[in-house]
């Protein structure tokens, strides 16, 4: 025969937020207030709200969540709209995302339209006929304020109701190049973004900003536009070749993201190549392949992960608090220094 507690949790259907309540000896509404995470749990002392928790676990009390809705007339639901949700950009800014939206008992769902305008609205649509609360975009590049409350991860583009959530991109670049200069590289290749990426233009810009403050020239013919919609490191390896081709020798490749460093070097490589020896490679991400390629990459990075849980967070303190729209929440960006990165060979 079990334990009384095993018998309880058999028993979970009949569990009722009272029964937590009367188990702990506090009121209904204090009980509710601390699982539910209410505005109105603030004020209630640390020790009383893990009380709460450690009965509601000892009795395995389940929110009956339909109820929930219809009492609050709320779905507790949150729409996610990505451009590709199996890069590891965008995968990792959705883990931090739903890392948080799970401790606060939210459901997410996710719509991919790959810079398809048609697609994006259509989506958009859907998922407001499904009773989402608000949006959260990653690498999206709206062209109207949503109807509802809305985060935008990478977002650049001012609307009314949205939170962007940015890089300083001026300060990433600027890290980025005056480690490069550092190490006495002056002849430096680069990958610019794709024009469907929402950071493509801000990096860009900032790059060149950056480059004219601490003298270093770009020659054109050492900078290579991504085209391809491509989240494996292919991005990188055709437009790599393509950079050797031209016969215009550089020192350094400062590339759009890691995914498109890392097919970079694979087509270094194939030329015998040394990294860094011969050519150093900087990416742009610091995604979780980057320490474990080979060499590790050099990288400017963004906390990916944060800067979902970030935008999950400030859209819940919109939709729960009816908090204004915060413009602009900028992120810090750090470099990381691993061996694709190294001082030009002296002959």
């Amino acid at each position: 025969m079990g334990s009384g507690r095993k018998t309880r949790k058999k028993e979970s259907t009949s569990v009722t937020l009272k029964s937590v309540a009367d188990y702990v000896g506090l009121t209904p509404g204090t009980v509710s207030a601390v699982l539910n995470d209410a505005p109105s749990a603030r004020s209630i002392p640390e020790h009383t709200k893990k009380r709460i928790h450690a009965a509601a676990l000892d009795l395995n009390y389940r929110p009956n969540f339909f109820a929930r809705t219809l009492r609050k007339k709320r779905t507790y639901t949150i729409g996610i709209i990505a451009e590709e949700i199996g890069d590891a950009y965008s995968s990792m800014v959705i883990s931090g995302i739903e890392a948080y939206l799970r401790q606060r008992n939210y459901f997410f769902l996710t719509v991919i339209h790959r810079h398809d305008l048609k697609l994006l609205q259509r989506y958009s649509d859907m998922l407001i006929d499904r009773g989402v609360e608000g949006f959260i975009t990653v690498d999206t590049s709206l062209q109207d304020a949503p109807s509802l409350p809305t985060v935008a991860v990478a977002g650049h583009k001012e609307l009314k109701g949205v939170t962007n959530i940015v890089l300083d991109h001026e300060r990433a670049a600027h890290v980025a190049l005056e480690h490069l200069a550092e190490l006495g590289h002056r002849r430096i290749a680069f990958m610019r973004g794709q024009n469907v990426s929402s950071d493509s233009a801000d990096r860009w810009k900032a790059i060149c900003t950056v480059a004219q403050k601490i003298g270093l020239t770009i020659d054109p013919q050492l900078v290579i536009q991504l085209e391809l919609d491509d989240p494996s490191p292919h991005l990188g390896y055709p437009y790599a070749k393509e950079l050797l081709a031209r016969n215009k020798p550089f020192t350094a490749l400062f590339a759009y993201n890691d995914i498109s460093a890392i097919g970079a070097i694979r087509a270094f490589q194939e030329r015998a190549l040394r990294i860094p020896e011969d050519i150093s490679v900087v990416g742009f991400d610091d995604i979780q392949f980057a320490a474990f390629n080979t060499p590790s990459l050099t990288t400017v990075r963004q906390p990916l992960a944060k800067m979902g849980q970030i935008a999950a967070e400030t859209l819940l303190a919109r939709i729960e608090e009816q908090r204004e729209a915060q413009a602009e929440i900028a992120i810090e960006p750090t470099l990381v220094v691993r061996e694709s990165s190294g001082p030009v060979r002296t002959a």
